[in-house]
């Protein structure tokens, strides 16, 4: 298969590095091992494909300069989007030498990785290994199961919530609303989130329904869009992703629901093709970035494009990258160990502005972004799966925006 050709070329080149293009620094030479442990079979393959040829394509751009002088190596595995699966995952990834793991499919595989890394760390101190948290966005993660050894460089799913119903208490068309989601902790935390956020700022706004569904083994959702026009929805909120947000608006669309979609992963492999032109003004999206960014991003959007014919959507990859170079830098260390504290609090400049990764729970605070999917134009020309059609920046949201408190109690390695 094509995408499995053009996997095996960027694995190599994530391996073997550009030793004559390499940069300067302290660690010059040294080569990081991240493992990357998320779906490459069943219904999410299509993301998780996605996501690793964006961690390999970045692993090659750091490669060729970054303030350390290390070179990174990602080593894939499908974890099948399975906690289970991800446990065996994360043990075949430590003999194979990683002490950096990557991962962001789903809550459940995230807290198996948290739990093993707990046991691990605390039993072979100077072997640690460090959770690098690209997407998976429960806030428990960084609240109530808090870990020392992971950081979460997504926005969770309260942040984003909280900058969505901001947004959405100025559009007075909005009255009644269907929450749909995903039966797992993501989903029913933008549940519980909507109700609580829209009851505080739009408390005239009815929730006429509220429906939990199976992940990734829902194949038509039209009987859930019969319940939303049966219940006069005007707007639906959904954190569905992959082909459980990729089928609900493909099923809207073909039933004719006159209601707008306020989305967390409309970006995402599948769901640009299914919204289409049906879809133009009625579909937004929070996130920590969008289409047509001006800057850093552009450039490389544009790159992968072309390596891959296919769209770069999870852009804090580059985030990730950036803070394990600089910290490496900073101090002259790539010990799991060492990085983990030297991370707190710290401060970088990314595609979206300046990042902290806060101390207290180690949750990236960052701009957020509401955009809306519309046709694209001359100043907005990039257009996701070639439909013609593009997210659009409406409104911006500054960190502390975003920001909500924690309750971690952060146990830290004596």
């Amino acid at each position: 298969m094509k995408w499995m050709n053009q996997l095996a070329i960027g694995a190599a080149l994530a391996c073997a590095g550009t030793a004559f293009a390499q940069s300067a620094g302290p660690l010059k030479g040294e080569v990081v091992k991240i493992a990357w442990l998320d779906p490459l079979s069943g219904l999410m393959a299509a993301v998780g494909t996605n996501q690793l040829k964006t961690f390999q394509f970045f692993a090659e751009e750091f490669n060729k300069k970054n303030a350390a002088g290390v070179k990174f190596e990602v080593i894939p595995i499908d974890n099948k989007l399975s906690p289970q699966e991800t446990t065996a995952a994360l043990r075949s990834a430590m003999d194979r030498g990683a002490r950096y793991v990557a991962q962001g499919n789903g809550s459940g595989p995230a807290l198996a990785i948290i739990d093993a890394l707990e046991k691990h760390n605390a039993r072979n101190p100077g072997k640690e290994v460090l959770y690098l948290n690209y997407a998976a966005v429960d806030p428990d993660l960084t609240n109530s199961k808090c870990s020392y050894w992971q950081y979460r460089f997504d926005a969770d799913t309260s942040m984003k919530m909280e900058v969505l119903t901001a947004f959405m208490k100025d559009q007075p068309d909005i009255k009644n609303v269907y929450l749909l989601n995903q039966n797992y902790s993501h989903g029913q935390q933008v549940s519980t989130y909507a109700k609580a956020m829209l009851s505080r700022k739009r408390p005239d706004i009815k929730i006429v329904g509220d429906d939990l569904h199976p992940l990734a083994q829902v194949r038509d959702f039209a009987p859930y869009v019969a319940k939303m026009k049966q219940a006069g929805a005007d707007t639906i909120i959904t954190g569905n992703w992959g082909s459980d947000l990729t089928l609900l608006i493909k099923a809207a669309n073909d039933a004719g629901l006159n209601a707008k979609f306020y989305t967390y992963y409309g970006i995402v492999s599948g769901t640009p093709t299914a919204m289409g032109a049906a879809s133009a003004g009625k579909v937004y999206m929070a996130s920590y970035g969008y289409n047509n960014m001006e800057g850093v991003m552009q450039k490389y959007t544009d790159q992968f494009k072309a390596k891959f014919n296919d769209d770069l959507y999870s852009t804090n990859i580059y985030s990730v990258y950036m803070a394990l170079s600089e910290t490496f830098a900073k101090i002259k260390s790539t010990d799991p160990a060492k990085v983990a504290a030297a991370m707190e609090g710290m401060k970088f400049k990314s595609f979206n502005g300046e990042v902290e990764l806060r101390k207290a729970d180690h949750q990236a605070q960052q701009t957020l972004y509401i955009s809306r999917w519309e046709k694209a134009d001359a100043k907005h020309p990039y257009s996701p799966e070639n439909t013609g059609y593009t997210f659009v920046p409406v409104k911006t949201y500054d960190p502390y925006v975003a920001s909500t408190p924690t309750s971690c109690q952060m146990k830290r390695p004596s």
